[in-house]
């Protein structure tokens, strides 16, 4: 699940993503600002879930993916949508 909060006076939105994956160890957003190489690791939470915080530009996409034990990609299904990706899968959209 992603929240977003849209501030009217900052140059930025403030991104929540939290997600369940239960049999995951570890899960990280890979792709934000165009990163694919170092992602933002999410803090598993004592309900076994996963949540992290950051701050995106204003008027901005952004395409990712979550990262589970530094080997399986996943999609975020309420994302903003999905666009293609160059090895003919799909990336998670998210729109500011």
């Amino acid at each position: 699940m992603i929240q977003k909060t849209l501030y009217k006076t900052k140059e930025y939105s403030k991104v929540k993503f939290l997600v369940d994956f239960v049999e995951a160890e570890q899960v990280e957003v890979v792709g934000l600002n165009g990163d694919w190489e170092k992602g933002i690791m999410l803090n598993k939470k004592k309900d076994g879930s996963f949540a992290a915080e950051v701050n995106l530009p204003k008027n901005s996409r952004h395409e990712f993916k979550y990262r589970l034990n530094n080997s399986e990609w996943v999609n975020e299904p309420q994302g903003d949508g999905e666009v293609l990706n160059v090895f003919g899968t799909t990336n998670s959209l998210i729109e500011l």
